[in-house]
């Protein structure tokens, strides 16, 4: 009885925070602008979709800053945090508080930040500046996501591999690496994740001409939302769905 009423309050709780997203599906078939009243099923919206030259432009520049931020940041995290597990204990900690610093600022805070930095500099604001933005601040959440697994791996078998004749490097790629793997692949999709859905930090960093996804929609809200949104926003859906499964699916194969 107890664990029925377990399984219904968690198709509850998965329906309540799905639900937003079926709508959403829902509707970009739709074969009226009203998002309020159905009137058909229509793909019309899927090929609006691919005719909107400001979408497919900002969903180009979405992809490359993300793809380019997400790999950069994911070498730079992982070796930070290689470098960070070798640190005595006090310098440890005194560098994982700072790393913490900005995941908890708000948004707002870093964007102001690195755009006062920026003008500081003399750098024109556009595609560079902004992908350096989002470099920064995916970081420290690669940093966050492969220290756990440094946690977890065996010092003395890098050690070892030295030992017999492995050189630094070699024993840091053939060893280390592989252990901390997990890790380094959720950091790469986090960084890849935030990046996509950021605006703020990216709205204070952009300049003329480069605009993100995220920016395009914000500014459809002001004077209506368009529902080529909705399609977009249902492929995005599918197509993240898709990599996890196939990321847990290669995961599950490993462990057996």
């Amino acid at each position: 009885m107890i664990k029925g009423m377990k399984k219904i309050y968690l198709s509850l709780i998965i329906l309540f925070l799905y639900a937003p997203i079926i709508v959403l599906v829902i509707f970009s078939f739709n074969e009226s602008k009203n998002r309020n009243v159905w009137t058909g099923f229509s793909l019309k919206w899927y090929a609006e979709l691919f005719r909107d030259r400001d979408i497919l432009s900002a969903l180009k520049y979405t992809f490359i800053i993300a793809i380019i931020a997400a790999v950069v940041s994911t070498l730079i995290g992982t070796l930070a945090s290689i470098g960070m597990f070798r640190l005595k204990k006090f310098s440890f900690n005194l560098v994982k508080n700072v790393t913490y610093i900005p995941v908890l600022n708000p948004d707002i805070v870093t964007g102001i930040s690195l755009m006062l930095l920026f003008v500081f500099l003399q750098f024109e604001m556009g595609f560079v500046t902004m992908l350096l933005s989002h470099i920064t601040f995916c970081i420290p959440y690669v940093i966050l996501s492969v220290l756990p697994k440094l946690k977890q791996t065996d010092i003395s078998v890098y050690e070892a591999a030295q030992d017999l004749g492995a050189t630094p490097m070699t024993a840091l790629w053939k060893v280390v690496i592989p252990e901390i793997r997990p890790g380094i692949v959720t950091g790469f999709l986090l960084a890849f994740t935030l990046s996509v859905d950021d605006f703020v930090i990216s709205y204070f960093t952009s300049g003329n001409g480069v605009e993100n996804l995220s920016m395009v929609v914000f500014s459809m809200a002001r004077k209506g939302i368009n529902p080529t949104i909705n399609a977009l926003s249902t492929l995005l859906f599918v197509l993240v769905m898709s990599l996890l499964l196939v990321i847990n699916k290669k995961n599950k194969e490993s462990l057996f």
